[in-house]
């Protein structure tokens, strides 16, 4: 299988380059004043998600409640008890920033376009796949916040619940409510403009990730945090993915899933979103000057995900679409 080089995952590098060479334009205080800039872009992605976003297309996928379950509590409950797993087994081995994002990793909601896109292609149910990943999406507003609330509590830290609740609800769920609402004006012009609502989707993400990464570098919080740390991430990715595969896979089949409602279920349960959770950091973590190090592991298991995903979809694909002898 070929793969064409996404841009946008060279644009990730691009941004990180920039955010070392000239950190100062997106920093606290900075000419770009980041404080507003990005709940600015947060907002138009948000927007740009509720003018795409079709419920009736949810309809023919809400049937399925044993898969939704399954989803669900594999996204919000098991991925991350296995984070909190995973972070005891690394004790010192990592920093705690670095831990803190890959907790928020686990936390994260399932992905949307990706999801359905691969489901489709593997010929799962792909009904489902909207179903879930959308509602996800949703669920993922309040319950990643609360679970990285109880983990920096636990670990002796405190920080206001509140305000948190209020910028995602402000900057997250109303933009989102208010591109629902323009979507008997706007809906037919997003559908056949989706490649400029993605551009400008990615290009605004790769802002934030510059944004994210400029305090970062002038902090100096990369000193601690060399080739070895990364290479630990990566690491604890494929882990973190392989055990997700393989525990919902199992649970599926436990359940009696037909082979197209499993594939839905990996597929949706085992990814996680860097358009939504980029966003979501910059609102939960604010003005956190090791922002750029807890948004290490999400900016590493999204390529992994799209070719382990990729891989698995065009092999199920052939195989569905493969003729039976009798």
């Amino acid at each position: 299988m070929k793969y064409k080089l996404d841009w946008f995952l060279l644009g990730m590098l691009a941004a990180t380059g920039l955010a070392w060479a000239f950190p100062a334009p997106g920093g606290a205080g900075g000419w770009l004043h980041p404080e507003i800039l990005t709940k600015l872009g947060v907002a138009l992605i948000f927007f740009l998600h509720g003018v795409a976003l079709s419920f009736a297309a949810l309809k023919a996928g809400t049937l399925r409640w044993p898969l939704h379950l399954l989803v669900q509590l594999g996204t919000f409950l098991f991925f991350p008890l296995l984070g909190l797993v995973v972070n005891t087994l690394l004790g010192q081995h990592a920093s705690g920033e670095l831990k803190l994002g890959i907790f928020f990793l686990c936390a994260l909601p399932s992905t949307v376009s990706s999801s359905v896109a691969l489901t489709a292609a593997a010929r799962g149910n792909v009904a489902g796949a909207v179903f879930n990943a959308t509602l996800s999406s949703l669920i993922g507003i309040f319950v990643t916040p609360l679970w990285i609330a109880s983990v920096v509590k636990s670990g002796g830290s405190t920080q206001p619940l509140g305000p948190v609740i209020w910028d995602l609800v402000r900057w997250l769920l109303l933009p989102l409510a208010a591109g629902q609402l323009c979507r008997p004006l706007l809906g037919r012009w997003a559908s056949q403009n989706k490649k400029r609502i993605n551009v400008i989707d990615r290009m605004t993400i790769l802002l934030l990730v510059y944004t994210s990464f400029c305090d970062s570098f002038k902090e100096g919080v990369w000193s601690n945090h060399g080739a070895g740390q990364i290479f630990l991430v990566l690491a604890v990715v494929v882990s973190l993915f392989g055990i997700a595969m393989l525990s919902i896979g199992w649970f599926a089949r436990a359940m009696k899933f037909s082979w197209e409602d499993q594939i839905t279920a990996m597929f949706c349960g085992s990814k996680k979103t860097l358009a939504s959770g980029i966003p979501m950091a910059k609102l939960i973590f604010g003005a956190h000057p090791a922002l750029g190090v807890i948004l290490l592991p999400i900016m590493i298991y999204h390529p992994f995900q799209l070719v382990a995903c990729g891989v698995l979809a065009e092999r199920w694909g052939k195989r569905a679409s493969a003729p039976v002898h009798e």
